[in-house]
């Protein structure tokens, strides 16, 4: 979700660091020296993308409105009553009473434009950075856009059609369909790996039922990790992790893959399940999960699951550069941590509210989390697991992606 620091992982960052270095390489040397990299942190009940400096001390850069053909868009909802339907559902549940404007975004290669999903309304458009104008819009099959990655060159966009169950590929400049493919039940999460070669997607299935004791995990769908060449879009491999849970005696477990980070070398993966605080490890050449790590509960926070967002308990995990730490978002226990991947020793727990996202800094010395329920990104130093800062942005931050700019950008014109 730097030019050439192809070893920024995690589910965020797997896919960050992949579109991060895209620039460098799509790009020519006169476009590139051009660019200026930077933060994109999607406000997704304001509609907005705050633009923050990538390092140091996230000063703001600038800001974009992602939804300027609201006012055409909610017209055309209002004149169709299924999509009135779905879109009165996703402020009612997934989006907490609130309109959802921006799930995920990604810039182009020349920093001209950003690419973003709309979960309200369903698609995925392209803004001009300069003018805020929308270059291309594809409507998503049924009803919500979720979760994107970008390919390695920056040239592809994949995008979760959530309710469609498939993940749709687009030329990142034009907006055409490459290709898709098809998945579990609600699929999410999408990370580009091996330097582009495959696409994996994480189903997490049903969210919004109350339907949460482990009793009833059977209601939830059909949850699994699906491998796709990520030339052709053919399934090479499905992960259901209900079995290799069982086999370690963790039956009352959810498999509903959250974020999850890669390894530098892709190896390893490391994710979130609903209802956990903490994450398992997951050894891809034996098809193994090898470790699991549980971390501190909140005593303020809820035991009635029923009341955790989305079934999250834990929701954001990246990994350093170097594959040394793991930065983990305590989401419902209103906490962040760096974790020591070799021992999975913790350190601090740095308060913060309703953290949903974490991701890399542009030089790789930070965890970035956004906290949604403090409308505010905060830097977390991975060497020593302390809070560096925080910065106020828009209204409930959540994907934070780093990408970049043309340089000298500050903001569309207003003509």
């Amino acid at each position: 979700m730097p030019a050439l620091r192809s070893r920024h992982i995690c589910s965020v960052a797997a896919a960050l660091v992949l579109t991060v270095a895209a620039p460098a390489t799509a790009a020519t040397a006169d476009s590139s020296a051009a660019l200026r990299e930077v933060l994109f942190v999607g406000n997704n009940w304001d509609g907005t993308a705050t633009v923050l400096k990538s390092s140091g001390d996230f000063a703001e850069v600038g800001e974009i409105n992602v939804v300027p053909d609201k006012a055409q868009r909610i017209a055309e909802i209002n004149a169709n009553p299924i999509k009135w339907i779905y879109y009165t559902a996703i402020r009612n549940q997934v989006g907490q009473g609130h309109d959802q404007y921006v799930d995920d975004m990604y810039s182009t290669p020349d920093g001209t434009s950003v690419v973003v999903s709309r979960p309200s309304f369903a698609d995925v458009v392209s803004i001009d950075l300069a003018t805020d104008r929308i270059n291309w819009r594809f409507p998503v099959a049924g009803y919500r856009a979720d979760h994107m990655a970008v390919s390695p060159d920056g040239t592809k966009v994949a995008v979760s059609a959530s309710t469609a169950n498939k993940v749709q590929v687009l030329d990142i400049n034009t907006g055409k369909e490459l290709g898709e493919f098809a998945t579990g039940d609600k699929p999410h999460e999408n990370v580009f790996t091996n330097g582009g070669k495959y696409i994996w997607n994480m189903a997490i299935g049903e969210v919004t039922s109350s339907l949460d004791d482990p009793s009833a995990d059977w209601t939830k769908g059909d949850r699994h990790i699906t491998v796709v060449d990520a030339a052709t879009y053919k399934t090479v491999r499905t992960i259901d992790l209900r079995d290799r849970l069982d086999a370690i005696g963790l039956k009352d477990f959810s498999d509903a893959v959250r974020p999850a980070a890669f390894t530098p070398d892709w190896s390893k993966m490391y994710f979130q399940v609903s209802f956990f605080n903490g994450f398992l490890e997951y050894d891809i050449a034996t098809d193994k999960i090898t470790r699991v790590k549980t971390l501190p509960a909140n005593p303020a926070t809820s035991t009635d699951r029923t009341t955790w967002l989305l079934d999250s308990r834990h929701h954001g995990i990246s990994m350093s550069p170097d594959g040394g730490k793991l930065c983990v978002a305590g989401t419902m226990d209103n906490y962040a941590t760096v974790v020591d991947r070799a021992t999975l020793q913790e350190g601090p727990l740095v308060t913060a509210s309703t953290p949903y996202w974490a991701t890399v800094s542009g030089d790789g010395k930070d965890c970035i989390i956004s906290e949604s329920g403090a409308d505010q990104v905060t830097a977390i130093d991975f060497a020593t697991g302390q809070k560096v800062t925080s910065v106020p942005v828009g209204d409930h931050p959540q994907r934070v992606r780093l990408g970049h700019v043309q340089a000298g950008w500050t903001g569309p014109s207003a003509s």
